[in-house]
This record gives C-alpha cells, structure tokens and sequence, in this order.
C-alpha cells in the first residue's frame, strides 16, 4: 500500500501562539530570516535559547588554546561552543546538564558545528557533584555555570515551566526524576507553601497563594495543569485594585513558578553544593564566572564568594555584579535580570 504523504502543519496566520506551529522557528537552521526576525523584536524564538552575557564572559574567563574548561549548565550550548572557538581546537570543556531531552539535541547540534569527543565531552550530570566530574578528567582552568532556566523549556508547554500555555504542572528540569510540581503541592501544608513562595521567590502575597490552594485541595479540586494553578492564583488575588491587577497577577504567577520550580529540582541546595567544591576543582588561578536570574541565587553566590575568599580559597573576586548591556536586554528580554559574579582561584 502506497504511504500517504502528509502535509506539513503550516503557520495558522502570520503570527502563531501554539508552540508547535512555529515550524519555522523550530528549524533556526533553514529560516534563519524568520529567526532573526523575531530575535530584532526582542524576543526569543521558539525552540531556541539566546546565550546572555557571553561577551562578558569571554572577556573575564580569558580563555587560552589548550586549557581545560567546564560548563557546569550546558543547555542549548551558546555558551559553550563560544569557549570551544576560544580553545581553537586544543584542550578540552566537559559539559554537564541534567536534562535528557534538551541535552542530546544540543549534542548534536554542536557535533554539526564540528565539535566531536577529541574536544568537548558531555555528560547527564547534576553540578553538584563537580568533584566526580574533576576525579575522572583533572582540575579546570575556567569553569562556567550558567543558572537559568534555557528557554527551550520555558517555552515548550509539555515542561509545564510557564503559566503563559496550558501544560502538565510539572517543572522538573530531568523529567525522568523526582516528582513533579503537581504532586508536590498535594503534600505540602499551608504553612510550608507560603514559607517557600517567600524564601524561593519573595512572594509578597504567599499566604493568600497558599490559603487558595490549600482550599482548593479540600475541597477536591486537582491542581494539575498550569492554567489550573493560574486560576487559583487570579481567584486568591480578586482582592487587588483593578487598575493594578492583571499586572500584579501576571509577577506572582511568575513568582510561584519560580518558587515551585526552585523546590522540585531543589536548586538550592545543589546550588550550595556547587560552590562548596568549586574551589577544589579549579586549577590554581582558575577562573569561574556565575550568571544569576533572581535575588536568591545572587544571595548564595555572593555569600559563598566572600567566606571562600575570607578563607583563602580565592585571591580575587568580583566586588560589584556585572550586568548585560542595554543592547542586549532590548535584544533579549530574558537578559534584563541577569547578575554575573565572577572568582579566581587562589
């Protein structure tokens, strides 16, 4: 039997919402015009991550032809096929993530780019455990950690990461582990949500927040996709003026995101296990750079840097964050939060 040839899904108007549709976008390779387009606008397209700060980075790293380097956040590999060019073709960068889905697309699509396994290995693996991945390939001259959330998952509505399209509530950066947001707000308490909408996001309204699911749950109402947490938000925010609402609605959904998604992949906590090793797999003088998106990262960071260099770990470390150019954040909106803090190794 003769197969059937079906047609392609085409743009339904000139400007599609659903993620999918954008067949154009989603192939950055063959319509670069349309990517371009879209990126001139100030937005990222679909399917894509726009590296924030990479000249900055470049620019502190100083990174040398034969030296060895980690990307402790691969993502969509901006970043790290920057540095490649920079090693031109001697030494080496490991390169970790701990997403499945995202991290074999970047593997390939930075083995087209001529980037094979004599100069770039890429591992599924958790940052904080950077003292495994030193044990077995040796001390780093440069380490990057890029702490953002790539926009491949932000914008894909199946990794439940935004409020802006319907999807499964889940949040988890490696699907195949732990449980998700949904599961997860089916056994905290009233009292543990609030406290962690204001320690993971400073939720100004997190009692409000946390009382509205709570009693959502009571009553047996599912909260298991991300337009049914939304809901919940706007019910529990009716309060606010209505002049000021749908913007106010608009942040705190943003912010219990964030917050549920900090929980679900306890980045915290890896965060702090991250930069208690970090001085033990750099190289004396080694460079590391970190980009932030959010107070609480910034906190952390900063707080590590100063005790590690009040303890001799670090000759050297960034007094003042750097931030991305004006250029940039009219460019990228994503780029508007970002913090750079950079150490050197003693």
């Amino acid at each position: 039997m003769e197969q059937q040839h079906k047609r392609r899904v085409r743009y339904k108007g000139t400007h599609p919402k659903n993620y999918h549709e954008k067949y154009k976008e989603l192939q950055p390779e063959k319509y670069q015009d349309t990517v371009e387009k879209v990126i001139s606008k100030g937005s990222t397209p679909a399917g894509m991550h726009l590296s924030i700060c990479v000249k900055e980075v470049l620019d502190f790293l100083q990174i040398q032809p034969g030296q060895q380097g980690l990307d402790a956040t691969l993502g969509y590999g901006g970043h790290t096929a920057k540095m490649l060019e920079c090693l031109q073709g001697k030494g080496h960068i490991c390169a970790l993530d701990v997403d499945p889905i995202e991290m074999e697309k970047t593997k390939n699509r930075l083995e087209k780019m001529g980037f094979g396994a004599e100069i770039l290995t890429i591992m599924q693996e958790n940052f904080a455990n950077i003292d495994l991945v030193a044990k077995e390939h040796g001390k780093f001259d440069f380490v990057l950690a890029d702490l953002g959330v790539s926009s491949m998952q932000i914008d894909n509505p199946e990794r439940g990461f935004s409020y802006k399209a319907e999807g499964p509530l889940d949040l988890r950066l490696n699907p195949e582990q732990g449980i998700s947001a949904a599961e997860r707000l089916k056994e905290l308490t009233e009292e543990e949500l609030e406290g962690m909408l204001i320690e993971n996001a400073d939720e100004p309204y997190a009692a409000e927040i946390a009382k509205a699911v709570i009693s959502c749950r009571r009553k047996g109402k599912e909260i298991e996709t991300t337009t049914q947490l939304k809901e919940v938000i706007e019910e529990a925010l009716v309060f606010l003026p209505m002049n000021q609402y749908k913007e106010l609605v608009k942040k705190s959904c943003a912010r219990t995101f964030q917050a549920l998604r900090i929980d679900v992949n306890s980045e915290y906590e890896v965060l702090e296990a991250f930069l208690g090793k970090l001085p033990e797999v750099l190289a004396p003088g080694g460079r590391a750079a970190i980009l932030t998106f959010h107070s609480g990262e910034d906190r952390l960071v900063k707080k590590s840097f100063k005790q590690l260099r009040k303890a001799g770990a670090y000759s050297e470390i960034s007094n003042e964050v750097i931030r991305p150019s004006k250029e940039e954040c009219r460019r990228n909106s994503r780029a508007h939060s970002t913090k750079m803090r950079w150490a050197i190794k003693a």
